[in-house]
Parts: C-alpha cells; structure tokens; sequence
C-alpha cells in the first residue's frame, strides 16, 4: 500500500495489527525481529496517517487502538483523489501556459514575411510542403519520433513515411485526443502503428499539432487554431526543449490506446475538465471543439452534460458550480 502513502515498515505493521488488534509494541517488535524504536516509528506513520490512535497511555501500556480500517483507508484514499486533482489542475495550467507561450513564439516566426527568418526558423506553407519536411526529417532521424496528431483524415503518403522510419528501426510515439476511439478511419490508421510497435496513446485535448524529431527539431503549426495553413521548422534547442517538456507532461498522462479513456461523469470526467478550462479561458465552442479535436455538436453535446451533472442552468452558474467543485 505504498502508492497510499505508507513505507514499507508501516506497510507490515498495519497488516500485522490489523490481523492480530490486540498486539502492542513489545509483542510486535518479538515477532518481526525489530527493535521498538523502529516498531514505534512505524506506529507514529499510522498514527500520522489516522490508521490508528495513541493516546498518552500508549507510553505506560503500548497498546494501540487501530481505527476501523474501511473508514480509515477510504480518507486516505479520498486524500489522495484530492492530490491527484491538484497536480491535474498544476499540469493543466502548464499546458496552458506552454501552449500559450508556443503561441507566441510561432505567432511571431509567422509575421516575417521571409521564407527564412534570421532566427533560422523556416516556415512552410501548406499541408504538402509539412508533410515533405517530415519525410526529408524521417529520413535523417536518429533515435525517435514524438507527434500531437489531431485526427481525422492522415495526409497521404504518412503510412509510408512512419514505415520507412520503422524499417529504421527508429520508434515513434504518438498522442490523439480521446475522440479517434469514436473514428473508424483514425482508430485504424492508429491500429496499423501499434501493431508494428509504434506507441500509440490519447489525451481529452491536445495544446496543437507538434512534430519533434531527435529532440533536436520541432515543427509547429503557423496557426495553432488550424495546423493546414503551414508549420515553422524550429531548430533552436531551448525552444525544442520546451516542445519536448511540453509533450511528455501530455505523454505521462495519456491512456495507451489499448485502455479505455476514463470520461465517467461520477465525478467530471478528463474531457469534461478540459472543456471547462477551455471555456473558462474564453474559447469558444468552435476553438474548444478543434482543441478537443472533436465536432461542434459533439462539443455542445459535453457542455450539456456537464450542465446536467451539476444541476447547472446557465453557462455562468456551470462556471460557479464548476469553481466551487475545484474544477476550476
């Protein structure tokens, strides 16, 4: 039980306790072989973790009186619910503030109106001229691939360019929004990959289309709201590093595409958060749609459901009830 907060030592002290209530700190140290320092630090992390009760008397007596164990356990699980929510909460506002500052920094590579600014950022225009860069990019990858795909339809002659690359042996990881497990076309083109080894996982959203190779360069849309108009090719490592960071933070919480998405509405679902950050942030229903990599309906369709689960009228009540559940 150490993913609940207990050590190792506090671990075999509470099974033992629980199995045998009647055992104090003499008659647990005799049977595990510990001295009563270590048996006493261990009984102060129960304590500590509200598994069981010392009063004073314990230092006269050693007894212990162990709390019941379904109650117990349960706030700690309910704790650890709580702290799994803040550090989604402190990922989300990365995200939002890496995407942000990606953003910017196309936004600015994109007001040049050179074809090769003198940052050494190449900007290309249209969806052909991205996907002969990522093959010419294929071709010379050393170690591995990392992709934010937004679904949909895939740019002919892809399934070629990931195949070259497996023939390579150089491995590719891709992140989809949760919505390609509802697209035929996509969960097939995503089937293909994981079965020749690629990895393949999604998340409820995705910041924007990125492609990074080697770690060394990234190509990122002109346009995060709409990846077809063009990509600039990034060369320089700090901001490669920043793409890289921002990928894996999504990576590390992504699904395998082999697991179902957790989306159950019992308590709002990853989806259903990440819409009401989006809404929250002023997106609207189209931008939040293309952010969830879903369509407009569908998106209506979530913000119905989140009205519904929260006993929400309005928009403006969703977002109260919403702060005051920390979702927001």
């Amino acid at each position: 039980m150490t993913s609940l907060g207990l050590t190792e030592n506090s671990d075999t002290l509470y099974r033992i306790i629980l199995a045998r209530p009647d055992s104090c700190v003499a008659s647990l140290a005799t049977e595990l072989g510990w001295p009563e320092e270590r048996v006493r630090s261990g009984l102060d992390e129960l304590a500590d973790l509200s598994l069981l009760r010392r009063t004073p008397s314990d230092q006269e007596t050693n007894s212990l009186q162990v709390l019941n164990p379904g109650i117990a356990l349960d706030l700690l699980l309910s704790r650890q619910s709580a702290e799994v929510a803040r550090r989604q909460q402190e990922l989300a506002e990365s995200r939002a503030s890496a995407a942000a500052i990606i953003a910017g920094y196309v936004e600015g590579a994109a007001a040049s109106n050179a074809q090769r600014t003198n940052e050494g950022v190449e900007k290309l225009f249209g969806v052909e001229a991205v996907q002969r860069k990522i093959a010419e990019l294929a071709d010379r990858a050393e170690r591995e691939t990392l992709s934010f795909a937004l679904g949909g339809a895939q740019p002919a002659g892809s399934r070629a360019v990931a195949q070259r690359l497996l023939d390579r042996r150089i491995p590719a990881r891709t992140v989809y929004p949760d919505s390609i497990r509802n697209d035929a076309d996509g969960m097939r083109h995503a089937e293909w990959h994981v079965a020749r080894g690629n990895r393949i996982r999604t998340a409820a959203a995705l910041p924007m289309w990125i492609h990074i190779v080697d770690s060394a360069v990234a190509l990122v849309p002109l346009d995060p709201a709409d990846s077809s108009h063009g990509a600039a090719v990034i060369p320089e490592p700090g901001a490669v590093a920043a793409f890289t960071a921002l990928y894996e933070a999504v990576w590390e919480t992504a699904v395998p595409l082999g697991e179902p998405p957790q989306h159950g509405l019992e308590d709002v679902g990853s989806r259903h958060r990440e819409l009401l950050r989006l809404l929250a942030r002023g997106c609207t229903d189209e931008a939040a749609a293309r952010r969830l990599g879903v369509s407009l309906r569908t998106e209506r369709r979530l913000i119905s459901e989140l009205m519904a689960t929260m006993e929400a009228r309005s928009r403006f009540q969703l977002g109260q009830r919403a702060v005051e559940r920390g979702y927001l």
